[in-house]
């Protein structure tokens, strides 16, 4: 059986277009979501998922009505070939009930795979080079080696706490710890 899957984001936009192609396809039943691609909560495609079964085939008019990212994509179609489930992409020409389709699906899994090592490679490149260059990265400290002074000097009166001292001047306990050894004269 053929199971149809639509989805637009927003409200305004129409289903119709997409509901047509898929009757034309010849899916029995279509399960819908009016939701933004980015949200991982989509009631109607957790609904598909639910009802399909071994032997059918998951039809959507075009591959991004179904994955977030193309991770998500390939996961969700992975997770239906695991379990004897078909997909087809109308628009794209992909159909994993046969070897062409496959394969095609393989391909652009292979590519993504790729493409997620060459992100990886570059950003530890880039994080090897600023450290060659002094830079840490992360947020900038907003604790001042003035802040660690006004602290260790309301320490010196036995009636002060670490943790009354940090939040009068807007620090946290373990910000001061962590700046007092960087503070030069202490």
């Amino acid at each position: 059986m053929l199971i149809g899957y639509e989805r637009v984001s927003t409200p305004e936009q129409s289903l119709e277009p997409q509901h047509d192609k898929l009757r034309e396809a010849g899916c029995e039943q279509i399960f819908s979501d009016i939701v933004s691609g980015a949200k991982a909560a989509r009631p109607g495609l957790d609904e598909a998922l639910s009802y399909i079964r071994e032997g059918d085939v998951l039809v959507v008019v075009k591959l991004d009505r179904l994955g977030r990212t193309l991770k998500h994509l390939i996961e969700t179609v992975e997770g239906l070939n695991t379990r004897g489930i078909g997909f087809k992409s109308l628009a794209d020409g992909i159909d994993t009930t046969t070897s062409a389709g496959k394969l095609m699906f393989h391909i652009i899994g292979a590519i993504a795979e790729f493409e997620r090592d060459l992100i990886r490679e570059r950003t530890q490149a880039g994080l090897k080079a600023a450290r060659a260059r002094g830079r840490l990265g992360g947020r900038p400290t907003k604790v001042t080696p003035q802040m660690i002074r006004q602290i260790e000097a309301m320490l010196h009166d036995d009636t002060i706490t670490v943790g009354e001292a940090c939040t009068t001047v807007g620090i946290s306990k373990a910000s001061y710890y962590k700046h007092r050894q960087n503070v030069e004269g202490l």
